[in-house]
């Protein structure tokens, strides 16, 4: 057993190893788990997070790593949570992007960490709020979580970050894409990145004409700017974080950050709770009360709807 006090204070003056064994007992879902979080909970709060997400290929690890350069020239400390999809088969992962932001890696002022989504749905992996938690009480300004890039599944993001940020290329048919259910429901800044090949106008355009489609927003509220960038040559990435500075300013000044961030932390008690549930559900199989409740819906005594009733009332004592 590791001393969680210890650990939150190293990792509060910034001793990387200390991070990752407060994450790593996060994805492990230590025993220690509840005190880590009830730890870190007097800490947290600081941080901006920011969520990157788009289809593969649109350059979403070259996108962070220049992003993290940028907020770096600022004196800012920044967290980088890079979720890879596992094997269906090992359970693995590749967790490439430490390889793609090798650059930072002897940087003190960056901390970056690969997880793996361990199969779950939405583009992140299931420890990201708790591992956000822990970034945050390690004192880093800004955290730039990356998501796996699956498509429309990944939305998830939204509800994870502070601002998200929706990342399209030209030519692999992102115009179309954008149109999807979700992608334009969660971009709060969208980045047309490798704006240096052919079409990137083209896909602007179309993507801002998208918007404008499914706007109905009234005076003063937030309209997703769109910003061309060419990030493997740090091109444009300074309007990129304005944008996003200019994004914070509006949240704070109408108390939509706030708003958002209370609803993260709802999601996240939800979250728990649910899977504690099903926990004790899952621990019933052959358990007496589940097979007599089967057998009075088999014999049409009972249905299944008042059977889950039962079951829950059963499970909490209501």
């Amino acid at each position: 057993m590791q001393d969680v006090s210890t650990l939150v204070a190293q990792a509060r003056e910034g001793r990387p190893r200390a991070v990752a064994r407060l994450i790593s007992l996060v994805e492990g879902a230590s025993p220690q788990l509840r005190e880590v979080m009830a730890t870190l909970a007097p800490l947290t709060g600081n941080a901006y997070v920011v969520g990157l997400t788009g289809s593969p290929g649109v350059g979403k690890s070259t996108s962070t790593s220049a992003l993290v350069t940028a907020y770096r020239k600022q004196g800012k400390r920044v967290g980088v949570l890079a979720v890879d999809p596992s094997s269906p088969f090992s359970g693995g992962a590749l967790l490439g992007d430490r390889v793609r932001m090798s650059e930072h890696a002897s940087d003190p002022g960056v901390y970056i960490r690969s997880m793996a989504t361990r199969g779950h749905l939405g583009g992140l992996a299931w420890a990201a709020p708790q591992a956000i938690r822990v970034l945050d009480a390690a004192g880093c300004d800004v955290i730039l979580v990356e998501t796996v890039g699956v498509g429309q599944s990944e939305v998830e993001i939204a509800s994870q970050a502070d601002t998200s940020v929706v990342l399209l290329a030209p030519g692999m048919g992102d115009g179309i894409q954008a149109a999807k259910a979700g992608i334009l429901e969660i971009g709060d800044v969208y980045v047309v990145n490798k704006a240096d090949r052919d079409g990137a106008d083209a896909t602007a355009r179309e993507l801002n004409h998208m918007l404008g489609l499914g706007e109905s927003r009234g005076p003063g509220d937030w309209r997703p700017p769109i910003v061309k960038t060419v990030a493997a040559r740090q091109e444009g990435v300074d309007e990129v974080v304005e944008a996003l500075e200019k994004h914070r300013a509006w949240m704070e000044e109408r108390g939509v950050l706030a708003e958002r961030r209370q609803a993260r932390a709802a999601r996240e008690v939800e979250t728990i709770a649910v899977t504690a549930l099903r926990e004790r559900i899952g621990d019933l199989h052959g358990d007496r009360r589940l097979g007599a409740l089967a057998e009075r819906i088999v014999t049409g005594q009972l249905d299944p709807y008042r059977a889950a009733d039962e079951l829950v009332e059963g499970l909490t004592g209501n």
